[in-house]
Protein backbone atom coordinates (compact mmCIF):
# COMPACT_ATOMS: atom_id res chain seq x y z
CA UNK A 1 0.00 0.00 0.00
CA UNK A 2 0.83 3.39 -0.75
CA UNK A 3 0.19 6.34 1.25
CA UNK A 4 -0.13 10.05 1.11
CA UNK A 5 -0.68 13.36 2.98
CA UNK A 6 -4.22 15.04 3.18
CA UNK A 7 -3.55 17.95 1.69
CA UNK A 8 -2.08 20.66 3.76
CA UNK A 9 -2.94 18.41 6.79
CA UNK A 10 -0.09 16.26 8.40
CA UNK A 11 -2.69 13.37 8.32
CA UNK A 12 -1.45 10.67 6.81
CA UNK A 13 -3.81 7.96 4.77
CA UNK A 14 -3.15 5.25 2.16
CA UNK A 15 -3.99 5.94 -1.20
CA UNK A 16 -7.37 3.78 -1.65
CA UNK A 17 -9.98 4.77 0.89
CA UNK A 18 -12.81 2.47 1.70
CA UNK A 19 -16.17 3.74 1.13
CA UNK A 20 -18.85 2.46 3.69
CA UNK A 21 -21.96 3.39 2.12
CA UNK A 22 -22.72 -0.28 1.42
CA UNK A 23 -22.43 -1.06 5.39
CA UNK A 24 -26.04 -0.34 7.26
CA UNK A 25 -29.02 -1.66 8.15
CA UNK A 26 -31.33 -2.41 5.56
CA UNK A 27 -34.61 -1.58 6.96
CA UNK A 28 -33.54 1.81 6.94
CA UNK A 29 -34.49 1.76 3.50
CA UNK A 30 -32.06 3.56 1.95
CA UNK A 31 -30.16 1.23 -0.12
CA UNK A 32 -31.27 -2.82 -0.50
CA UNK A 33 -27.59 -4.46 -0.85
CA UNK A 34 -25.92 -2.92 2.21
CA UNK A 35 -24.00 -5.71 4.25
CA UNK A 36 -24.62 -6.37 7.82
CA UNK A 37 -22.56 -5.88 10.85
CA UNK A 38 -20.07 -9.45 10.26
CA UNK A 39 -20.39 -8.99 6.94
CA UNK A 40 -19.30 -5.50 6.66
CA UNK A 41 -16.47 -6.06 9.42
CA UNK A 42 -15.08 -8.96 7.04
CA UNK A 43 -14.49 -6.18 4.20
CA UNK A 44 -13.31 -3.60 6.83
CA UNK A 45 -10.70 -6.23 8.21
CA UNK A 46 -9.50 -7.19 4.41
CA UNK A 47 -9.06 -3.49 4.06
CA UNK A 48 -6.89 -3.49 6.94
CA UNK A 49 -5.04 -6.33 5.87
CA UNK A 50 -3.88 -4.79 2.24
CA UNK A 51 -3.02 -1.49 4.49
CA UNK A 52 -5.67 0.41 4.25
CA UNK A 53 -6.19 2.97 6.92
CA UNK A 54 -8.19 5.71 5.34
CA UNK A 55 -12.58 5.09 5.93
CA UNK A 56 -15.35 6.87 4.50
CA UNK A 57 -18.77 7.25 5.75
CA UNK A 58 -21.99 9.66 6.69
CA UNK A 59 -24.14 10.43 9.20
CA UNK A 60 -26.89 9.78 6.61
CA UNK A 61 -25.50 6.39 5.34
CA UNK A 62 -28.35 3.95 6.69
CA UNK A 63 -29.46 5.74 9.11
CA UNK A 64 -26.58 6.52 10.96
CA UNK A 65 -25.95 2.36 10.68
CA UNK A 66 -22.63 2.96 9.02
CA UNK A 67 -20.88 4.84 10.72
CA UNK A 68 -22.23 2.54 14.07
CA UNK A 69 -20.77 -1.16 12.00
CA UNK A 70 -18.08 0.68 10.85
CA UNK A 71 -16.73 1.77 14.38
CA UNK A 72 -17.79 -2.06 15.99
CA UNK A 73 -15.20 -2.92 13.42
CA UNK A 74 -12.37 -0.49 14.37
CA UNK A 75 -12.74 -1.03 17.83
CA UNK A 76 -12.58 -4.94 17.75
CA UNK A 77 -9.75 -4.96 14.76
CA UNK A 78 -6.95 -1.99 15.52
CA UNK A 79 -5.91 0.83 17.44
CA UNK A 80 -8.02 3.86 17.04
CA UNK A 81 -4.68 5.78 16.45
CA UNK A 82 -3.55 3.49 13.63
CA UNK A 83 -6.66 4.42 11.14
CA UNK A 84 -8.14 7.62 9.39
CA UNK A 85 -12.31 8.11 9.90
CA UNK A 86 -13.99 10.66 8.02
CA UNK A 87 -17.71 11.26 7.93
CA UNK A 88 -20.32 13.73 6.63
CA UNK A 89 -22.86 16.52 7.48
CA UNK A 90 -25.75 17.44 5.45
CA UNK A 91 -28.12 15.84 4.76
CA UNK A 92 -30.14 16.55 8.22
CA UNK A 93 -32.09 18.92 9.51
CA UNK A 94 -30.54 22.01 9.19
CA UNK A 95 -28.08 21.02 6.99
CA UNK A 96 -24.42 23.51 7.68
CA UNK A 97 -26.48 25.47 10.55
CA UNK A 98 -23.92 26.22 13.41
CA UNK A 99 -27.11 24.23 15.46
CA UNK A 100 -27.24 21.17 12.89
CA UNK A 101 -23.36 20.91 13.03
CA UNK A 102 -22.42 20.94 16.66
CA UNK A 103 -25.53 18.29 17.29
CA UNK A 104 -24.53 16.25 14.63
CA UNK A 105 -20.98 15.73 15.35
CA UNK A 106 -21.91 14.56 18.62
CA UNK A 107 -23.98 11.79 17.04
CA UNK A 108 -21.57 10.93 14.97
CA UNK A 109 -18.86 10.36 17.24
CA UNK A 110 -21.07 8.32 19.47
CA UNK A 111 -21.95 5.98 16.61
CA UNK A 112 -18.63 6.05 15.79
CA UNK A 113 -17.55 5.21 19.48
CA UNK A 114 -14.75 7.36 19.61
CA UNK A 115 -13.82 11.27 21.05
CA UNK A 116 -12.93 12.59 17.65
CA UNK A 117 -12.70 12.46 14.19
CA UNK A 118 -10.07 12.44 11.76
CA UNK A 119 -11.76 14.38 8.92
CA UNK A 120 -15.26 16.04 8.84
CA UNK A 121 -16.41 16.51 5.38
CA UNK A 122 -19.35 18.33 4.14
CA UNK A 123 -21.58 16.59 1.99
CA UNK A 124 -22.97 19.22 -0.05
CA UNK A 125 -22.84 23.38 -0.40
CA UNK A 126 -25.44 24.81 1.60
CA UNK A 127 -27.57 27.44 0.21
CA UNK A 128 -29.54 28.77 2.99
CA UNK A 129 -26.79 29.05 5.35
CA UNK A 130 -24.34 31.60 5.24
CA UNK A 131 -20.81 30.45 4.33
CA UNK A 132 -19.43 32.47 7.51
CA UNK A 133 -21.52 30.62 9.81
CA UNK A 134 -20.66 26.81 8.38
CA UNK A 135 -16.65 27.74 8.38
CA UNK A 136 -16.82 29.33 12.30
CA UNK A 137 -19.23 26.30 13.32
CA UNK A 138 -16.57 23.73 11.52
CA UNK A 139 -13.56 25.68 12.96
CA UNK A 140 -15.36 25.22 16.36
CA UNK A 141 -15.02 21.75 16.05
CA UNK A 142 -11.31 21.15 15.34
CA UNK A 143 -10.41 24.21 18.25
CA UNK A 144 -12.24 21.52 20.31
CA UNK A 145 -10.57 18.63 19.97
CA UNK A 146 -13.85 17.07 18.63
CA UNK A 147 -11.90 17.15 14.54
CA UNK A 148 -8.74 16.52 13.25
CA UNK A 149 -9.22 18.21 9.85
CA UNK A 150 -12.32 19.40 7.42
CA UNK A 151 -13.08 18.44 4.00
CA UNK A 152 -15.89 19.34 1.65
CA UNK A 153 -17.67 17.06 -1.25
CA UNK A 154 -19.29 17.61 -4.54
CA UNK A 155 -20.28 21.60 -5.22
CA UNK A 156 -18.88 23.87 -7.83
CA UNK A 157 -15.78 25.61 -7.99
CA UNK A 158 -16.81 29.24 -7.03
CA UNK A 159 -18.68 27.85 -3.90
CA UNK A 160 -15.55 25.60 -2.72
CA UNK A 161 -13.35 28.89 -3.78
CA UNK A 162 -15.46 31.27 -1.52
CA UNK A 163 -15.57 29.03 1.36
CA UNK A 164 -11.64 28.40 1.19
CA UNK A 165 -11.38 32.19 0.87
CA UNK A 166 -13.73 32.95 4.02
CA UNK A 167 -11.57 30.36 6.12
CA UNK A 168 -8.55 32.68 5.08
CA UNK A 169 -9.82 35.74 5.50
CA UNK A 170 -11.56 35.00 9.08
CA UNK A 171 -8.38 32.91 10.06
CA UNK A 172 -10.55 29.95 10.67
CA UNK A 173 -9.81 26.05 9.50
CA UNK A 174 -9.63 25.42 5.73
CA UNK A 175 -10.58 22.43 3.63
CA UNK A 176 -7.89 19.65 3.04
CA UNK A 177 -9.71 17.44 0.81
CA UNK A 178 -12.64 17.33 -1.22
CA UNK A 179 -14.30 14.49 -2.29
CA UNK A 180 -16.11 15.07 -5.91
CA UNK A 181 -17.87 13.05 -8.45
CA UNK A 182 -14.43 11.98 -10.64
CA UNK A 183 -13.90 8.92 -12.86
CA UNK A 184 -13.10 8.42 -16.66
CA UNK A 185 -16.66 8.74 -17.57
CA UNK A 186 -17.38 12.05 -15.92
CA UNK A 187 -14.85 14.61 -16.08
CA UNK A 188 -16.43 17.90 -15.50
CA UNK A 189 -14.62 19.43 -12.64
CA UNK A 190 -11.26 19.03 -14.38
CA UNK A 191 -12.68 22.80 -15.97
CA UNK A 192 -12.80 24.21 -12.39
CA UNK A 193 -12.90 22.55 -8.94
CA UNK A 194 -10.02 20.06 -9.40
CA UNK A 195 -7.90 22.90 -11.18
CA UNK A 196 -8.88 25.44 -7.65
CA UNK A 197 -7.91 22.07 -5.50
CA UNK A 198 -4.46 21.77 -6.78
CA UNK A 199 -3.90 25.42 -6.44
CA UNK A 200 -5.10 25.15 -2.93
CA UNK A 201 -3.10 21.94 -2.60
CA UNK A 202 -6.47 20.34 -1.29
CA UNK A 203 -6.60 16.60 -1.98
CA UNK A 204 -8.67 14.89 -4.04
CA UNK A 205 -10.39 11.52 -2.87
CA UNK A 206 -13.27 11.13 -5.41
CA UNK A 207 -16.16 9.34 -4.61
CA UNK A 208 -17.93 6.90 -7.53
CA UNK A 209 -13.94 6.30 -9.33
CA UNK A 210 -15.28 3.23 -10.73
CA UNK A 211 -18.34 5.20 -12.47
CA UNK A 212 -20.34 2.15 -10.15
CA UNK A 213 -19.04 -0.88 -11.72
CA UNK A 214 -18.94 0.74 -15.39
CA UNK A 215 -15.41 1.17 -16.31
CA UNK A 216 -14.61 -2.04 -14.39
CA UNK A 217 -16.24 -4.67 -15.87
CA UNK A 218 -16.42 -6.44 -20.00
CA UNK A 219 -20.54 -5.61 -19.71
CA UNK A 220 -22.07 -1.92 -19.06
CA UNK A 221 -25.13 -4.46 -17.52
CA UNK A 222 -24.59 -5.86 -14.75
CA UNK A 223 -27.05 -8.57 -12.74
CA UNK A 224 -26.13 -7.38 -9.02
CA UNK A 225 -29.06 -6.41 -6.54
CA UNK A 226 -27.06 -3.04 -6.63
CA UNK A 227 -26.86 -2.80 -10.18
CA UNK A 228 -30.59 -3.51 -10.68
CA UNK A 229 -31.75 -1.05 -7.51
CA UNK A 230 -29.42 1.84 -7.94
CA UNK A 231 -31.39 4.36 -9.15
CA UNK A 232 -28.79 7.30 -7.97
CA UNK A 233 -26.03 5.53 -10.12
CA UNK A 234 -28.85 4.80 -12.86
CA UNK A 235 -28.83 8.23 -13.55
CA UNK A 236 -25.65 9.42 -13.47
CA UNK A 237 -24.43 7.23 -16.47
CA UNK A 238 -27.85 5.83 -18.40
CA UNK A 239 -28.22 8.95 -20.53
CA UNK A 240 -24.67 9.09 -22.08
CA UNK A 241 -24.15 5.06 -22.10
CA UNK A 242 -23.38 5.19 -25.86
CA UNK A 243 -20.46 7.18 -25.94
CA UNK A 244 -19.52 6.33 -22.39
CA UNK A 245 -19.49 2.43 -23.55
CA UNK A 246 -16.69 3.37 -26.05
CA UNK A 247 -14.22 4.75 -23.30
CA UNK A 248 -14.57 1.47 -21.08
CA UNK A 249 -13.86 -0.37 -24.31
CA UNK A 250 -10.50 1.39 -24.37
CA UNK A 251 -9.70 0.62 -20.28
CA UNK A 252 -10.72 -3.04 -21.25
CA UNK A 253 -7.97 -2.73 -24.36
CA UNK A 254 -5.42 -1.90 -21.50
CA UNK A 255 -6.10 -4.05 -19.55
CA UNK A 256 -5.39 -6.45 -21.90
CA UNK A 257 -2.83 -5.04 -22.65
CA UNK A 258 -1.11 -4.74 -19.48
CA UNK A 259 -2.11 -7.88 -18.10
CA UNK A 260 -4.37 -6.45 -15.28
CA UNK A 261 -7.91 -6.15 -14.26
CA UNK A 262 -10.04 -2.95 -15.91
CA UNK A 263 -10.02 -1.62 -12.22
CA UNK A 264 -6.33 -1.68 -11.80
CA UNK A 265 -6.51 0.51 -15.03
CA UNK A 266 -9.26 2.39 -13.81
CA UNK A 267 -7.28 3.60 -10.43
CA UNK A 268 -4.07 4.10 -12.11
CA UNK A 269 -5.93 6.21 -14.74
CA UNK A 270 -7.02 8.07 -10.92
CA UNK A 271 -3.30 8.30 -10.07
CA UNK A 272 -2.40 9.74 -12.83
CA UNK A 273 -4.31 12.43 -12.49
CA UNK A 274 -3.11 13.36 -9.64
CA UNK A 275 -6.11 11.82 -7.05
CA UNK A 276 -4.97 11.40 -3.88
CA UNK A 277 -7.00 8.30 -2.34
CA UNK A 278 -10.33 7.51 -4.72
CA UNK A 279 -13.30 5.48 -2.45
CA UNK A 280 -13.50 2.32 -2.62
CA UNK A 281 -16.91 1.13 -2.18
CA UNK A 282 -16.13 -2.91 -2.29
CA UNK A 283 -18.81 -5.21 -1.10
CA UNK A 284 -16.77 -8.07 -1.75
CA UNK A 285 -12.92 -8.54 -0.58
CA UNK A 286 -11.61 -9.06 -4.39
CA UNK A 287 -12.80 -5.44 -5.90
CA UNK A 288 -10.28 -4.11 -2.87
CA UNK A 289 -7.79 -6.54 -4.36
CA UNK A 290 -8.04 -5.49 -7.97
CA UNK A 291 -7.92 -2.18 -6.77
CA UNK A 292 -5.06 -2.37 -5.12
CA UNK A 293 -3.98 -3.72 -8.03
CA UNK A 294 -3.23 -0.39 -9.77
CA UNK A 295 0.45 0.24 -7.47
CA UNK A 296 2.12 -2.42 -10.11
CA UNK A 297 0.93 0.26 -12.89
CA UNK A 298 1.99 3.40 -14.47
CA UNK A 299 0.46 4.40 -17.39
CA UNK A 300 1.99 6.53 -19.90
CA UNK A 301 0.56 9.84 -21.02
CA UNK A 302 -0.23 8.23 -24.11
CA UNK A 303 -2.53 5.39 -22.24
CA UNK A 304 -4.16 8.22 -20.33
CA UNK A 305 -4.75 10.50 -23.85
CA UNK A 306 -6.41 7.49 -25.08
CA UNK A 307 -8.76 7.49 -22.60
CA UNK A 308 -9.20 10.70 -22.06
CA UNK A 309 -10.08 11.42 -25.90
CA UNK A 310 -13.78 10.25 -26.27
CA UNK A 311 -14.63 12.09 -23.71
CA UNK A 312 -17.93 14.28 -24.29
CA UNK A 313 -19.45 16.77 -22.05
CA UNK A 314 -21.94 15.99 -19.30
CA UNK A 315 -24.54 17.16 -17.33
CA UNK A 316 -23.47 18.40 -13.80
CA UNK A 317 -24.25 15.45 -11.57
CA UNK A 318 -23.29 15.99 -7.98
CA UNK A 319 -23.17 19.73 -6.72
CA UNK A 320 -26.69 20.40 -5.87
Amino acid sequence: MQYVKLGNSGIEVSRLCLGCMSFGDPASKMHAWTLDPDESEAIIKHALDLGINFFDTANCYSAGTSEEYLGRAIRRNVARDRVVLASKVYFNEGHLSADAISREIDGTLKRLGTDYLDLYIIHRFDYGTPVDETMCALDKLVREGKVRALGASAMYGYQFYNMQIAARDNGLTPFVSMQNHYNPLYREDERELIPICKQMNVALTPYSPLASGRVARADWESDTLRSKTDKVAQSKYDSTEESDKKIAARIRELAQKYGTSMTGIAFAWHFAKGVASPIVGATKAKYLDEAAGAFDISLTEEDVAYIDELYMPHKIVGAL
